[in-house]
């Protein structure tokens, strides 16, 4: 049975390829959606360039055909826009020239007036409580959606191996083949690993016997840079073990790594401290620089007004990249501030010499960035549209680290089953060009504060 999905204005904005999406039901844009893109095509950033890319698209499709009447797209489907219904009554309390409540109207018009079952796709989520009471179906768009917080992908397991092949580890590695897990009926099975998976390998005879390794074709290896001390830090616990693995590694090996966790688990700071080893400390020549871009929820809508150059409008944006290099720059917890001046001198003398850069995340579409060590902070408030453009622009030698924390999400209408740092979290797990790690609560950092509070709230 065909069915008509309702889009709403917020799925456009976010998933512009939304109208393929419908397989072969047909799709139903209401007039004040046309409206709405018309009012959002001259906006900056993200928004303003998927409202254009909607316009562009929907203007293929008019010279197809009447798209009052319907025209066919691709997947079998029909694409249509509604102008009627203006007469269907809604509820005295709901606004009539309100835009979701025109949407709703619409909704309702198309189910008195067809057999079909109409769907209304919003991210709303008022908008769907809304419908419902007027007993409407309503959906969230599925499409861009990944499993549940924690369900994904971590990037890091538990496994048992005999103690006979655990005693080879170090020498030659072990066959993933030959490790197992505890199943909950008390059986014994191998499990499925990723390319790149990070592995705590014990030993079956003596659990207190373990090696971190990574799966490598089949063999679980041992890390080659365990021993690191990168910009003078060392991990202190397993999660950071894993995390110096991904970071420390040449872009031509692990060009993507995506690292997720809460606040205090030293996403940020490792992922610094790594690029300064790599650029000031023992400089290899494998990167230019250290680009940082820090998107936030209001970002495209607010950096446009704000005085200064692109520079000075994003810098209270960098402040916790500052925070870190403070820590990094000088290592001495008794000694750093003391001098607030020499201190702030020395983050700025880093900036200047331009081997750390700060960049707006909207000004990275179109470019190549080549042989560039970039640090996209918070990409949870990333759309996966976003995170697809940042990953493409990856050129020759340029090493991506997407950080953040899928459970603290300030953009409207992302969760953590839809922002772009789950999205590529999932869709990239497996290939052999990128490495992740999950940190763990328990692998906070920060302080006994922040690892009480961890506990307790």
């Amino acid at each position: 049975m065909v069915k008509i999905y309702v889009v709403d204005t917020n799925i456009l904005l976010q998933a512009p390829y939304a109208i393929e999406s419908f397989e072969d039901n047909a799709v139903v844009l209401p007039m004040v959606v046309l409206e709405e893109l018309d009012h959002f095509k001259k906006a900056e950033g993200e928004v303003g360039a998927n409202a254009r890319r909607v316009i562009r698209c929907l203007e293929q499709i008019r010279q197809k055909g009447d798209l009052l009447k319907g025209v066919p797209l691709g997947n079998g489907g029909v694409i249509r826009v509604e102008k009627n219904f203006v007469d269907v009554k809604l509820p005295g309390d709901l606004a009539e020239e309100a835009a979701d409540n025109r949407i709703l109207r619409v909704c309702l018009g198309l189910a008195q007036s067809c057999g079909e079952q109409v769907i209304l796709v919003t991210k709303d989520i008022l908008l769907r409580i809304k419908a419902q009471i007027l007993g409407i179906c309503a959906e969230d768009f599925t499409t861009d959606q990944v499993l549940e917080h924690e369900n994904q992908y971590s990037g890091r397991c538990e496994l048992y191996v005999p103690e006979e092949i655990f005693k080879d580890f170090k020498k030659k590695g072990v066959p993933a083949d030959q490790t197992y897990v505890l199943g909950e009926d008390g059986e014994n099975y191998v499990p499925k690993l990723s390319e790149n998976q990070f592995v705590v390998l014990k030993a079956d005879q003596s659990a207190k016997k373990t090696q971190l390794g990574r799966v490598s074709g089949g063999v679980i290896r041992k890390l080659e840079y365990r021993k690191s001390a990168p910009y003078g830090i060392t991990p202190r616990n397993t999660g950071q073990y894993f995390l110096q693995e991904a970071l420390m590694q040449p872009a031509e090996k692990a060009p993507l790594v995506i690292v997720k966790g809460m606040a205090g688990t030293s996403k940020t700071f490792y992922s610094l401290a790594v690029g300064l080893e790599k650029l000031l400390n023992h400089p290899t020549g494998e990167y230019r620089r250290i680009l940082i871009c820090r998107p936030n929820a209001q970002f495209d809508d607010d950096i446009g007004f704000l005085p200064g150059d692109e520079q000075e409008k994003i810098s209270p944006l960098m402040r916790p990249v500052i925070d870190n290099l403070e820590q990094l720059i000088d290592s001495s917890e008794e000694e750093r501030y003391r001098d607030e001046e020499e201190l702030k001198g020395k983050v700025e003398e880093i900036f200047a010499r331009g081997i750390i850069q700060a960049e707006a995340l909207n000004y990275i579409r179109g470019r190549s960035i080549v042989k560039t060590y970039l640090i996209i902070d918070e990409a949870q408030n990333t759309t996966p549209d976003q995170i697809k453009g940042i990953i493409t622009r990856a050129g020759k030698d340029t090493k991506i680290i997407l950080l953040g924390d899928p459970n603290q999400i300030d953009r409207p209408f992302l969760d953590e089953r839809t922002n772009g740092l789950s999205y590529a979290s999932e869709h990239m797990k497996g290939s052999p060009l990128c490495w992740q790690i999950t940190m763990t609560a328990g692998e906070c950092e920060r302080s006994a504060l922040a690892m009480e509070a961890v506990r307790r709230l």
